[in-house]
């Protein structure tokens, strides 16, 4: 058992040398890729996190009885409304992060 082990861990690591990207860095960047995750954003990111903006809008009232006596409101209201419609409309557009 401990052979196996053995092998297949030096076989893995191998295969992992050999499939590896390198370092970031090293990389090339491909301008394809670069829009392809563009429109995922435009098309797919920004209108869900819009979409989530209101089911947070939601389910921040649902919360209120929960946080006013905390006192936590306004890191509910952050949560839950502000950052959901700051990542839809306020992001620039392209995100160099993609």
């Amino acid at each position: 058992m401990k052979r196996f082990f053995i092998l297949s861990l030096a076989f893995l690591m191998t295969m992992g040398t050999l499939f590896s990207e390198g370092w970031a860095e090293q990389q090339r960047e491909d301008p394809r890729i670069r829009e392809e995750y563009n429109m995922l954003d435009l098309f797919l990111a920004r209108p869900m996190a819009a979409l989530a903006g209101f089911a947070g809008t939601g389910l921040f009232v649902l919360s209120l009885p929960f946080t006013i006596p905390t006192g936590s409101v306004d890191s509910a209201a952050r949560t839950f409304i502000v950052e959901p419609f700051r990542f839809s409309f306020k992001r620039q557009y392209p995100d160099e992060n993609f």
